[in-house]
């Protein structure tokens, strides 16, 4: 049987992660892009010469063209700008959107049935670049960032409580950054509420150091970002849609009135499948929780709007 095929765009940190996990994890051959020669061939190498280690069979080949991505069946973004010290978000968002643009344009040109995976930053409006350059329907265009903001939390509440990080379940909707919107009475630990386990207080330091997101990871590490975490929300994602496992996971798609919300890229629980997003699941909030939600929507509707309005149209 032909094994499913990965494109991951970027050979950096998250990219070349993401790689590995996804070909150890048995998930499909893969194929690292990136602009820098010998970068991408260099690793892909490093990483096939694993394979008869630690037992896969998946093929790893890195390119600086887009020929080898042909007939991909899945487009993984990682490529684009870490924000840097005097860079405005607005600056970092329009480097990432010519970035994201080009790099979607040329590989879904050889892979036209492809789901797209966005990871670049800011994520909720790169993956509107890449609905509109694609051109590709709601479904086959999704975003990384509430499996990781989901996971952040979830490892908090673990280290706090000290337990398995099995054992406790959390969701984060909205979009990935300030604005994110951690519940609290939809996390639990074995099914408990860990709101009757963790005082107001604890909880409310969870949850604003998880709204921080990777900051304080670049805080530690003085320079780049964190990527073991996010690559392994990719495999999360990938693995859901390559073996059709319908999990209902939290990622940003394109909303077309869920939550009353329309038009917009936003972190929601959604079912993943060999179709890419099969669908919406959306548990009912408190006037609260949809206020802080639309809120949310409300700023990455705002940063949408400084798209050029012609992207995606040549």
């Amino acid at each position: 049987m032909k094994k499913p095929k990965i494109t991951v765009i970027g050979a950096g940190n998250v990219g070349a992660t993401t790689a590995h996990r996804l070909s150890e994890g048995h998930l499909g051959d893969v194929v690292l892009v990136d602009v820098l020669e010998g970068v991408p061939q260099g690793k892909a190498l490093d990483l096939y010469q694993a394979a008869p280690v630690v037992h896969h069979d998946c093929m790893l080949v890195g390119a600086n063209d887009y020929e080898a991505t042909a007939g991909s069946d899945i487009i993984v973004m990682t490529a684009g700008l870490a924000r840097k010290p005097g860079m405005s978000r607005d600056d970092l968002q329009d480097a990432n959107a010519k970035i994201v643009a080009e790099c979607i344009s040329r590989s879904v040109r050889k892979s036209r049935d492809s789901i797209i995976i966005m990871v670049t930053n800011p994520l909720d409006v790169m993956c509107e670049v890449a609905r509109r350059v694609s051109g590709f329907p709601r479904e086959r265009v999704i975003g990384m960032a509430g499996i990781l903001d989901t996971a952040r939390m979830r490892a908090f509440i673990a280290m706090e409580m000290g337990v398995s990080t099995d054992s406790v379940f959390a969701l984060v909707l909205g979009g990935h950054g300030d604005s994110m919107v951690p519940l609290p009475r939809y996390t639990t630990v074995s099914g408990v509420p860990v709101t009757e386990l963790l005082s107001k207080e604890r909880l409310d330091a969870i949850v604003q150091r998880t709204a921080q997101g990777g900051g304080e990871i670049v805080k530690l590490l003085k320079t780049g970002s964190a990527y073991y975490a996010p690559a392994a929300g990719v495999y999360e994602m990938v693995d859901s849609i390559i073996r059709d496992r319908k999990k209902i996971l939290p990622c940003a798609v394109y909303l077309q009135g869920e939550f009353g919300l329309k038009d917009v890229f936003v972190g929601v629980p959604c079912k993943l499948g060999a179709e890419g997003m099969e669908g919406v699941f959306q548990p009912k909030l408190s006037a609260e929780e949809k206020a802080l939600l639309h809120k949310s929507a409300g700023d990455v509707a705002a940063q949408i709007g400084k798209l050029p309005a012609d992207l995606g149209k040549n």
